[in-house]
């Protein structure tokens, strides 16, 4: 599949089906009132808190089963995000388990938050860690605003991306963007991103993504700052458990989330038969599916995706996409005529403080993007924020229009 633009690269990835854990073969349970899904209780899932659905664009009435745009994020309601202030400086969430810093202070960098994590102490608490990238996006809540484009630097109105019980700023106008609010983990990309530099995955709160950041700020030559907030408990967060059912499907029995072993590539979805679809298709394909003796698949909300990812795999590093190879992923061509993996998918939506949306997925290929000199000029085709990003594109629209993505 030749892909000129990246946001054509985007594809139905392996499909769920809700509950699984105890599930028999032939439920239908779909919709609002699906109860949440039981797993071991290892990796439970926040929901994105989205409650409104959307169209190509903008705000749309909920839609009714067999509509356009039936199937989305905001009609499934998952483990509802759920925070206690323990009024000392940290916030346990009820969900995870997972107790946070509630106040990251300071930007630090990725050396600075390793030295003082050996001695940090809150609460009486010594055991606190930075968190994984997985341990971080379980804070991600898509009722945020993004930022990007606003003209000045006015955040009044604007919502961040995870709930105000945290203390939260964007960033400081006079030295960086108001965007540049990057949380920072300790997942190392195995890769590297732009121009072969070493990075890490972080969390933005202010424009709801995950990125891979350089370690070392390619334009000062010294450690980029993030914000941090350290964690503790919840040990084992994050952590797959699967399960080869034997008919095309996959358990995960840390989360209890069941999903389709291969992707719409290899079903021959879409107009070209080849996978590619556009973010409604993506919708109406997964609600009429029948597969494996279940019919009631659905898209993904973004996080559960996320939750596929396995951080120790790149395309560039081991020739497959981030995700365990007990999935089949359809490989295509990227734009530099080499071959890749693609980008899926979820049932998000991602809100700009204009009203709008995009739909959010997750890159299990390489992270790919073009970027231009500083200078103008030339522009380069890299790996601009590393396999398991996660970001957002137009639902729909002529690859034409985006020469550039």
């Amino acid at each position: 599949m030749t892909t000129p633009h990246k946001y054509m690269r985007l594809w139905l990835l392996i499909l769920l089906v809700l509950p699984t854990i105890g599930c028999s073969e032939d439920d239908t349970t779909t919709g609002p009132d699906t109860e949440p899904t039981s797993g071991d209780g290892t990796y439970a899932i926040v929901d994105t808190g989205l409650t409104d659905s959307y169209g190509n664009d903008a705000v749309i009435a909920t839609p009714a089963e067999g509509a356009a745009f039936y199937g989305q994020d905001a009609q499934y309601a998952g483990n509802q995000p759920s925070y206690l202030d323990n009024g000392d400086g940290t916030v346990t969430d009820q969900v995870t388990g997972l107790m946070w810093q509630q106040d990251p202070g300071a930007k630090m960098t990725l050396a600075q938050a390793e030295a003082a994590i050996g001695s940090f102490d809150l609460a009486g608490y010594g055991d606190w860690r930075i968190p994984t990238i997985k341990e971080l996006y379980s804070l991600i809540l898509f009722t945020g605003t993004d930022p990007s484009g606003l003209p000045g630097d006015d955040t009044t109105g604007l919502v961040p991306f995870m709930d105000d019980v945290f203390v939260f700023e964007y960033g400081d106008p006079v030295t960086e963007r108001i965007i540049d609010s990057q949380y920072l983990t300790s997942t190392i990309y195995v890769s590297t991103t732009m121009n072969n530099d070493a990075t890490v995955f972080g969390v933005n709160f202010a424009d709801g993504r995950i990125k891979g950041y350089p370690i070392t700020d390619p334009m000062t030559q010294s450690g980029k700052t993030f914000f941090a907030l350290f964690v503790r408990d919840g040990d084992g967060y994050g952590v797959n458990d699967y399960v080869d059912n034997g008919d095309g499907t996959i358990t995960d029995l840390a989360s209890g989330l069941m999903w389709m072993e291969q992707d719409s590539g290899h079903l021959g979805a879409g107009d070209a038969s080849d996978g590619g679809l556009n973010w409604e298709q993506a919708l109406a394909w997964s609600e009429s599916l029948d597969y494996a003796d279940y019919s009631d698949w659905r898209l993904p909300d973004v996080k559960e995706l996320q939750s596929l990812v396995d951080y120790t795999r790149s395309p560039a590093t081991h020739g497959t996409p981030a995700i365990d190879p007990i999935f089949e992923t359809t490989p295509i061509t990227v734009e530099d005529g080499s071959s890749d993996f693609p980008f899926y998918w979820s049932g998000t939506s991602h809100v700009n403080y204009l009203g709008g949306s995009s739909g959010s997925y997750v890159a299990f290929g390489t992270g790919y993007g073009w970027m231009q000199a500083p200078t103008g000029g030339t522009y380069n085709f890299w790996d601009v924020h590393g396999a398991g990003c996660q970001r957002s594109d137009p639902k729909e629209g002529d690859p034409a229009d985006y020469p550039y993505g």
